[in-house]
């Protein structure tokens, strides 16, 4: 009686979970959008009702801004893009969904330097000439390669027709910069690279203050 009792609950739960699961017919989002790492598209599959999988490219936004030192004033265009590949979960099988996956970044600043003395250049406590240095020149890298992001938002991909979409999310930033004198002075003066290197760890050291880069989106969607 016992086995047929566990068997009997079994088959109902089992059931049950069918039931639920052909009940849910997978779903394809495609979807325009804006946001801090540009315009772009998504796709985004929901292949359960709890579960989906979705992918985005975003690019084309710039800034420019100026980052002063003691003794340099710097200035920077900064581009931005980035795809994403990332698995959703919606916990209450609606439009809420938490977000985790990879972003593929671009976000690049070429960036000039000149000298707030207009005559020298100091760096790790030596003086420089500016005349012999000329201007500083070089890239800071705000992240590139593969990235890990976490967010959450909310998409209208459990039914059918056009919808609004939105997500707010972190990703990991990667700092790097270089630099560079417009007379290369740094190729004939060992002493002045080692200076100038540490004038990039001091930027880099700033730079690291953000760990994480903001990423908002908003868009609108339509669900087949």
């Amino acid at each position: 009686m016992h086995k047929m009792i566990t068997a009997g609950v079994a088959a109902v739960l089992f059931s049950s979970a069918t039931g639920s699961l052909q009940a849910f017919d997978d779903r394809v989002s495609v979807g325009v959008l804006a946001g801090t790492t540009g315009a772009g598209a998504e796709v985004s599959w929901r292949f359960h009702e709890r579960l989906g999988v979705t992918a985005q490219y975003a690019g084309g936004l710039s800034w420019d801004g100026d980052f002063d030192t003691d003794d340099v004033d710097y200035d920077g265009d900064l581009d931005i893009s980035a795809g994403a590949i990332k698995f959703d979960y919606y916990p209450f099988a609606g439009r809420f969904y938490l977000t985790a996956g990879a972003m593929l970044p671009d976000m690049e600043a070429n960036v000039s330097g000149r000298s707030k003395r207009n005559d020298t250049f100091e760096f790790n406590g030596a003086t420089y000439q500016a005349s012999d240095i000329g201007s500083l020149h070089g890239k800071l890298t705000i992240a590139d390669g593969v990235q890990p992001y976490l967010g959450l938002g909310w998409r209208s991909s459990h039914r059918q027709g056009f919808g609004l979409f939105s997500e707010l999310g972190v990703m990991a930033t990667s700092i790097d910069v270089s630099l560079g004198t417009s007379e290369n002075y740094e190729g004939e003066h060992d002493q002045f690279r080692r200076d100038l290197r540490r004038e990039e760890q001091r930027l880099k050291d700033e730079a690291d203050k953000l760990p994480f880069y903001p990423v908002a989106v908003v868009g609108i969607s339509y669900t087949f």
